[in-house]
């Protein structure tokens, strides 16, 4: 099993979202289809059928989970430091077309969210930057064409 690494705080958003499937939800499904049982016959219960339809996809999202929870390397940005960057950096970067600045953190792929400035280590902007130090310039593809930035800052918070 290849383990992935994951931010502390990815990790525990995803074990939030576990234990929330396995208290929380597992019970509320297994109750409506006890209740869609009592309707009687099985073989054209809607009911019945939608939220065993649901158990399935909730275990399997449990599984997925434990899976990932067991497999995570868990990584804690805070504890690192230096003018590289590496898994769990955050960066500013300077658009060399526009000046626009913008901060991103490198973060594992199950936890990126780009509205959030979180871009995951497999990101072409991720790769681009790893390795490289501030005051870097880099260029990479993007599905618009080539784009540079200036690596600004280098931090890990």
């Amino acid at each position: 099993m290849e383990k992935f690494p994951i931010t502390v705080q990815g990790f525990a958003k995803m074990e939030a979202e576990l234990r929330q499937r396995r208290s929380i939800d597992r019970p509320a499904i297994i109750e409506a289809i006890s209740e869609a049982r009592a309707h009687g016959d099985l073989s054209e219960n809607a009911e019945y059928h939608a939220a065993k339809e649901k158990q399935g996809f909730n275990e399997s999202y449990i599984k997925d989970l434990e899976d990932k929870v067991s497999r995570a390397d868990v990584i804690d940005p805070k504890t690192m430091s230096g003018d590289t960057v590496k898994f769990g950096a955050t960066v500013t970067l300077v658009d060399e077309d526009t000046d626009e600045k913008k901060k991103y953190q490198i973060v594992g792929e199950y936890e990126a969210n780009l509205d959030n400035g979180a871009i995951s280590i497999v990101s072409p902007l991720a790769r681009a930057l790893i390795g490289k130090k501030q005051g870097t310039s880099i260029e990479f593809n993007t599905p618009k064409g080539n784009k540079g930035y200036e690596i600004v800052k280098v931090e890990y918070i």
